[in-house]
């Protein structure tokens, strides 16, 4: 009996645990909530496709430059100073939201926004390796896609919370032509639809206060190896000698850029389908229950397979689904795009830890990091599809490419991302797996 695989996670540190887990959910949350506010920005304030993305760019540009001084103040402290410090962040920006609203300034909703992901960026370098060193090295990646197995419970709160509590009670959405109203009647309904925006950002502020609280009282395990470290120096270069490493940073860097369009232009391709934004909504929610199934499916098919072998083949998949959501124009073709959800739902947490794998703690701090600035992936890529889609004009379906409309040729992007994941799963299942 003793020979068996150690377990996943030990009952000494099943609270704290459940106590990082749950930080999954809460970045979930962020990550659905904003989402659709591209598309309620682009209706309420009258912006193309790619003046819209600078929601992207605010809010995955902060994981970029806040990731590396998180990693480096965690050489420093614990991972709890780190999550306390990340949870703090995330409530000011989201209650930036309050006077963004007051001054109607959409670039004042990007700071709020950046400066929240600066708390993201925290708490992703602090939660990520820390899961991963709570137990054996063996169950490391098991432990973080079941840890990562909440996260889509926080993408369908933040999807249904922006569906029912935003989307739906947008007065812009009732308008067909914008620019036809007078000024007069244009602010009234700009000032409606602001403070609409505003509330579930401010709610969120307030409960992450709760959070912050909870987290300061509770006792978490210390990092392993804290006290003599090496240079920070010798940590980059000894990173920037190991491939699976660095490939595997490049790797997320497409993955995250492939999730966010697949997420985000779901209700510009759903628009060029005459389907609604709330109806578009209900597509995305089926598209989070993919997530989470495919999660689920994944974790435990880990047991069997080889994480590399896995990526593989989920990505591969992937792939054929986007060839699928472009060359299909029709209801079908926005199956394809829901359904690449579910063999996304395995690549984030495997793809970290394949790179993170035989790293030291130190080296794993520093790691996370760089995995972290990966998720700019997510603010380039929407807005190099935003451009993709504005090539015609402000709609999604002004013109043709390759004998497609520019929204479903849009969608080669993730296509030539997933080719990347597949390549690095074979990668890692010949070079470094058995």
């Amino acid at each position: 009996m003793n020979n068996s695989k150690p377990v996943v996670v030990s009952k000494k540190l099943l609270l704290p645990f459940i106590l990082v887990t749950s930080l999954f959910a809460l970045w979930g949350f962020a990550n659905a909530v904003t989402d659709p506010m591209v598309q309620a920005f682009k209706k309420v304030l009258e912006l193309s496709n790619s003046q819209a993305a600078w929601v992207q760019m605010a809010f995955y540009g902060g994981y970029f430059c806040m990731a590396l001084p998180a990693a480096m103040f965690m050489r420093k402290y614990s991972y709890k100073v780190g999550i306390l410090i990340g949870l703090a962040l995330y409530a000011t920006g989201a209650l930036l939201f309050y006077p963004a609203a007051q001054t109607e300034n959409f670039m004042f909703f990007c700071i709020g926004l950046y400066i929240l992901t600066f708390g993201l960026a925290f708490l992703e370098t602090a939660a990520n390796p820390y899961i991963l060193a709570m137990g054996a090295k063996e169950t490391a990646t098991q432990r973080l896609n079941l840890a990562q197995a909440f996260n889509p419970v926080g993408l369908i709160g933040g999807l249904l919370v922006a569906q029912h509590f935003v989307l739906k009670n947008l007065q812009s959405d009732d308008v067909v032509d914008f620019s036809v109203l007078d000024e007069a009647s244009k602010i009234a309904i700009k000032t409606s639809d602001l403070m609409v925006i505003r509330n579930p950002y401010v709610i969120l502020g307030l409960l992450l206060i709760g959070v912050f609280v909870l987290f300061l009282v509770s006792k978490m395990p210390q990092s392993k190896d804290e006290g003599g470290m090496p240079k920070i120096k010798d940590t980059f270069i000894t990173l920037g000698k190991n491939k699976k490493y660095v490939l595997g940073v490049l790797a997320q860097i497409f993955y995250v850029g492939a999730q966010i369009m697949c997420w985000t232009y779901i209700y510009q391709y759903a628009e060029a389908l005459a389907i609604d934004s709330v109806t578009a909504g209900t597509y995305q929610l089926i598209a989070f229950i993919l997530f989470i199934v495919g999660r689920a499916i994944g974790t435990y098919l880990l047991r069997f397979v080889s994480s590399g072998k896995l990526l593989m083949y989920f990505a591969v998949c992937s792939l054929l689904l986007s060839l699928g959501t472009i060359l299909i124009q029709g209801v079908l073709g926005l199956y394809c795009l829901v359904g690449i959800s579910f063999f996304m739902s395995l690549m984030f947490p495997t793809i970290y830890g394949i790179a993170l794998r035989d790293l030291t703690e130190e080296q794993s701090k520093v790691g996370s990091a760089g995995l972290v600035m990966a998720i700019v992936g997510g603010a380039l890529m929407p807005k190099l599809q935003g451009i993709i889609i504005d090539l015609g004009g402000n709609g999604v379906a002004d013109t043709q490419i390759i004998g497609v409309s520019e929204v479903n040729f849009s969608f080669i992007l993730p296509l030539l991302c997933f080719f990347y994941i597949a390549w690095y799963g074979l990668s890692v299942k010949r070079r470094f797996e058995t």
